[in-house]
């Protein structure tokens, strides 16, 4: 095939979940790498388990993810005819056959092939059966499936990831590739549309090697090209298991809701399986276009750490100018109730000015709203394990003279204040830390947070005064209420 051609085919049977988005990456990088195509087709064909309304969101998902593709979506659904006409092709030249077995019969085979402990195996009886007995049955309108006439021999194929496979023709039973309602089963369809879509490369997951012989078989029965192919391996969930959307795992998209940057999250899924040469791990997409290669591709199943993925998303944040992250953030602390749009596009700069002083503790977009309450307003609780240590019977009278302070200075910035705070500290004769953390929890409710006098300075003095008072009264109260 002179052109590369590369798809991802994901099923509308839930969202798009971190396989599948890492898959759609590794073929896009592919594509991309080698001036090629990436495409793709929705695997729609099961009714029973497909949701149409899911479709727009895994696509959405992937252009969110920063994956784009090169021509119209294929829909499966639409393709039934199309299938139906190359199975009766290989009807015609005797490559395939009816099978006229009930489930009664097949579960039979089943049971027998376990009390014999060996694999459950269909036993071929309708391969070489005479014309008549076929024409028998057709006349009385019974049920069949078609099964494709599997060779002797052995069938190998290069992975290009984990080389030379072989696997015995005879272990293989001979498969079914329509089914008694007429239509073409997964394998079929897969072999059909990637022919006729020009598929040049098949980049999947390892659990699909069993599939692979299977198509192969299709590919030489209809006398076509196979590609190559290359099996990825697994992302494993902590506990081991495969990455599923059937055992809940999320999918791309509620990561983004989490405060996950897309750009972070393709980064993380790039490195799931593989590595460059120079064990570099922070990259952008255009550098990762640039290096990336199927040959780097690792054997083993890798674990979706969510602790490196946040790691790695706090690096990406970091470069991002603090105006853009106040254009995304500035929605999020709309829709926590914390203040309105028409508020934050009067007050630019105020938000500006948080964005800075949390910079390095925000790890997720999402900890911006987390850690930015007091910021905007001072009906938040006190943090109950602040309170239990910070909160003495004489902070009260240490919050009161410190704000006397603090409404005395001329000017209110970061020096004034840090410099108020040290001289009454000196003057009480009693630690600085005395001063400094109930302040803190009087004026955010937490513990714990940017430099307090940083944090002095961005709300101003009239808010820091009434909200040390109304730190001191709580305390009186709570003594009051002990006595």
């Amino acid at each position: 095939m002179d052109e590369i051609r590369v798809r991802i085919a994901p099923s509308p049977s839930g969202y798009l979940h971190v396989g599948t988005a890492r898959t759609a990456i590794f073929n896009w990088l592919f594509a991309r790498r080698n001036n090629g195509k990436f495409l793709v087709r929705i695997e729609d064909t099961d009714a029973a388990r497909s949701d149409a309304s899911l479709i727009d969101p895994i696509l959405e998902a992937m252009k969110w993810l920063g994956i784009n593709w090169d021509e119209e979506p294929l829909y499966q659904s639409a393709r039934m005819d199309i299938y139906k006409k190359y199975v009766d092709e290989l009807l015609d030249k005797g490559l395939a056959y009816r099978c006229f077995c009930t489930s009664e019969e097949l579960e039979e085979m089943r049971k027998e092939a376990m009390a014999e402990k060996k694999a459950a195996m269909y036993d071929r009886r309708w391969r070489d059966r005479p014309i008549e007995d076929v024409e028998a049955m057709l006349s009385q309108n019974k049920p069949y499936s078609i099964r494709i006439r599997v060779p002797e021999g052995e069938t190998t194929y290069n992975d290009i990831v984990l080389g030379d496979i072989t696997k015995q023709n005879h272990e293989l039973e001979d498969f079914i590739i329509c089914r008694t309602d007429g239509r073409a089963v997964y394998n079929m369809a897969v072999v059909v549309d990637d022919h006729e879509m020009g598929i040049s490369h098949v980049i999947r997951g390892n659990d699909h090697i069993s599939n692979t012989f299977k198509q192969i078989h299709i590919y030489q029965a209809l006398g076509w090209e196979v590609p190559r192919f290359a099996h990825i391996p697994l992302i494993l969930r902590p506990d081991k298991k495969k990455v599923s959307k059937r055992l809940g795992d999320k999918d791309v998209a509620e990561y983004g809701q989490e405060g996950i940057l897309p750009e972070a999250m393709y980064n993380f899924l790039c490195l799931l399986g593989w590595s460059s040469k120079d064990d570099r791990e922070f990259y952008h997409i255009d550098e990762l276009i640039k290096v990336f290669s199927l040959e780097n591709v690792n054997k083993a199943n890798p674990i979706f750490n969510e602790e490196k993925l946040e790691a790695l998303n706090f690096e990406h944040l970091r470069l991002i100018p603090n105006h853009k992250i106040a254009e995304m953030v500035a929605p999020l602390l709309v829709q926590a109730g914390y203040t309105s749009k028409y508020w934050l596009e009067t007050r630019w700069e105020y938000l500006l000015k948080i964005i800075e002083l949390l910079k390095e503790r925000c790890r997720r977009l999402t900890d911006y709203v987390k850690q930015s309450e007091y910021f905007f307003h001072d009906e938040f609780d006190y943090d109950r394990k602040g309170v239990e240590k910070r909160f003495k019977p004489e902070s009260a009278d240490y919050l009161e003279k410190l704000a006397d302070r603090f409404e005395a200075l001329s000017e209110f910035n970061h020096d004034s204040t840090m410099n108020a705070l040290n001289g009454l500290a000196e003057e009480l004769g009693i630690g600085k830390g005395k001063l400094i953390h109930p302040t803190r929890l009087a004026v955010s409710g937490v513990t714990a947070g940017p430099g307090l006098y940083d944090i002095l300075e961005a709300i101003g003095r009239e808010q820091t005064v009434k909200r040390m008072r109304k730190g001191a009264e709580y305390i009186r109260n709570m003594k009051e209420g002990e006595e």
